[in-house]
């Protein structure tokens, strides 16, 4: 393609900015290529509407597996487990207590996952003394019928504490330890 001066209609090659004979300057010519319009815009617009739809969705989704795993990780088992060690640390006040002339309540420890652990020390008797079968008979039934029903544990309950007595004898030796979960005294 060539361009016309139109100072002195010379032809001129498409790259010249002025006229090779009179210096004049060229008027800029704009070359407009054009597309067939309905395929190629349809072409184009279908992916740009299924890139921003996969987006959306993948926004979404991310937001919410962030959000679900915040609230996971960081606020429900972390609030729970910091509020029951401000609970043991508030019984742990008053310790050692004792709680009649056989036990003593020694001290409370919050662990993870929900559980609150009451270290006791059975006071008169050594490991060796003790019939076992009987301790956990005298023991364990009142405790699991405590936890059910005494007003000053609901929120304990409410909130799915797991409960650890942890027993020693005299002498500092472990002599037994009985778990109450969730499901023990959510049954009738």
């Amino acid at each position: 393609m060539e361009i016309v001066c139109p100072n002195c209609e010379t032809k001129n090659e498409q790259t010249s900015k002025y006229c090779s004979s009179c210096g004049y300057q060229l008027p800029k010519v704009e070359v407009v290529v054009e597309e067939p319009s309905n395929v190629s815009n349809e072409r184009n617009e279908q992916p740009k509407k299924k890139l921003k739809g996969k987006a959306l969705v993948g926004f979404i989704l991310g937001f919410l597996l962030f959000f679900g795993l915040s609230q996971y990780f960081f606020f429900a088992p972390a609030d729970i487990d910091a509020e029951l060690a401000k609970v043991a640390s508030e019984i742990n006040k008053n310790c050692p207590m004792v709680v009649d002339q056989e036990i003593r309540l020694d001290n409370t420890a919050a662990f993870p996952n929900r559980t609150l652990q009451y270290n006791y020390t059975i006071l008169n008797y050594e490991k060796a003394e003790l019939d076992i079968n009987v301790v956990e008979r005298t023991l364990f039934s009142g405790i699991l019928e405590n936890i059910k029903t005494n007003p000053d544990m609901k929120a304990m309950r409410e909130n799915e504490i797991t409960f650890n007595y942890y027993y020693k004898d005299k002498m500092g030796a472990f002599v037994t330890k009985y778990v109450v979960t969730p499901e023990m005294y959510k049954e009738n």
